[in-house]
Order: structure tokens, then sequence, then C-alpha cells
């Protein structure tokens, strides 16, 4: 699947899902919105999946930023708490985007000087950079959603897949890293 795959069927997953939500709350619509919320999770746990079986940290990142910038387009105005969440993880996705341009570059080996070498900031002896801090910080706002009461069954495995995508994702990141610093 190319990169536009991924997004498309982030996007077609996260309409259903949100669909299924509304579904479930209006009267006489419960059915036709459990089977949108069931196919929007089945579409996208599916494309986590090969977004992992890939292991490109770009598929990786863009999915899960797809994921939860249409999170943020179908959450309520007045859930502060989500808005606020949503904003600052695509703040730190923005951020990633561009570390995962200047791992691709050359001269990003010139970052090893920049970052402290103290194992603070540092992943596996490499820095500590945006993608990395992107990904820790989102790796626990998924924990804190797992933690919550009442999670439909289904939403909380795509929760754990997204969830192992970060691992991925950050490995990924790490063997990029490796081959500009090590060569």
């Amino acid at each position: 699947m190319d990169l536009s795959g991924y997004v498309d069927s982030i996007l077609i997953a996260t309409a259903a899902i949100d669909a299924g939500r509304k579904g479930f709350a209006t009267r006489g619509m419960e059915q036709e919105g459990r089977i949108s919320y069931e196919d929007g999770i089945a579409l996208a746990m599916t494309t986590f999946k090969k977004a992992q079986a890939s292991a490109d940290p770009q598929v990786l990142i863009v999915s899960e930023y797809t994921f939860i910038t249409q999170e943020l387009s179908f959450c309520e105005k007045d859930d502060k708490d989500a808005l606020n969440s949503l904003n600052k993880a695509i703040q730190s996705f923005d951020d990633a985007f561009l570390a995962l341009k200047a791992v691709e570059n050359p001269c990003y080996k010139i970052t090893d000087m920049t970052y402290p070498h103290s194992k603070d900031f540092r992943v596996d002896g490499f820095p500590k950079d945006a993608f990395h801090l992107a990904y820790n910080s989102h790796r626990v706002r998924i924990k804190n959603v797992l933690r919550s009461p009442g999670i439909d069954p289904l939403e909380k495995s795509l929760l754990k897949q997204r969830f192992e995508n970060i691992s991925t994702a950050q490995s990924s990141y790490i063997e990029k890293q490796k081959k500009v610093m090590i060569g």
C-alpha cells in the first residue's frame, strides 16, 4: 500500500467510527451505529497492522497523525481536555515530521553533539529528538486512554495496536539514526 492508501484507509475508518458512535447515541440507529463502528475499527486495525508490518517510520507516523487529526475534527467543541490533548499530539507530531526529514540528511550526525550524552536525553544511545519525544508523549496518552473504564473491547484492541506501532516506529527511527551516526 502506498502512503496515500494508508491515509485514505484511516480517513474512512475514523469517519465510520465517529458515525458509529453517533449512531449509538441516536434512538433507532443503534444497530446501524454498531455496524459502522465495527467496520471502522476493523479497517483501522487492518491499516495499522499493515503500517506496523511496513516498519517504515514515515508510514507509521502518517497513519497515526491522520488518525489523531481526524479524532480532533470529530471532537466535541466543548471537550476541552480532549481538544487540548489532541492539539498537543498534533504539534508534537509536526515536530516529529521535521526530525524524520532531518534524520535522512547526512548532516544529521551533528545532532549528536547538540544533545547531552546522559541517558535521560538518549534512546539506545542516540539523541532523543522530536521524533522520540512525540512518540513518548503519545505512548503516555494512549496508556491513559487504555486505563479508562468502560472502553469497548474493539476500541481497546485498536488502542493496543496503535500502542504497538509506537515501539515499531521508534525502533525503525533508531535504525535511521544508526545509519546516519554509525554508517
